[in-house]
C-alpha cells in the first residue's frame, strides 16, 4: 500500500494539467479559425467566394461576361457550388487543427466546425 502525503497530486494532477493546456490549445485554434478565410471557385473561375471559419460570407465575385439575364439557372449553380467548396475547405482545416490539438482523439461535440463546438 503506498502512503499518500498530503499536498501531493496523485497521478491525475499531471493529467489535469496536461487537460487544462489541451482545452487552452483548442480554445486558441478555435479562435484562429474562426476568422481564418477560405475561397473556392467555380465556373473555371467565373465565381469567387470566400467564406470564414464561422461560415460567414465575407465575398463574392462574379465576372460580368456569366451574368446572362437569360441563363440566372447557371449563374446560381455557380454560386451554390462555391459556397459549398469554400465551406468544405473550412470544415476540413477545422478538423485537420483540431486534430492536431486532440492527438487524434475522438471528443464528442468537437466535430466540424459546422456549429463552432
Amino acid at each position: 500500500m503506498k502512503a499518500r502525503i498530503p499536498g501531493q497530486p496523485q497521478g491525475g494532477g499531471n493529467m489535469m494539467k496536461r487537460l487544462q493546456e489541451m482545452q487552452e490549445n483548442m480554445q486558441n485554434v478555435q479562435e484562429e479559425l474562426a476568422v481564418a478565410e477560405y475561397t473556392a471557385c467555380s465556373g473555371g473561375g467565373a465565381v469567387d467566394v470566400t467564406v470564414n471559419g464561422s461560415h460567414e460570407i465575407k465575398q463574392i465575385k462574379i465576372k460580368p461576361e456569366v451574368v446572362d439575364p437569360e441563363d440566372v439557372e447557371m449563374l446560381e449553380d455557380m454560386l451554390v457550388a462555391a459556397l459549398n467548396e469554400a465551406m468544405r475547405k473550412a470544415d476540413e482545416a477545422a478538423e485537420r487543427e483540431m486534430g492536431k490539438v486532440t492527438g487524434g482523439l475522438n471528443i464528442p461535440g468537437l466535430g466540424g466546425m459546422g456549429g463552432m463546438f
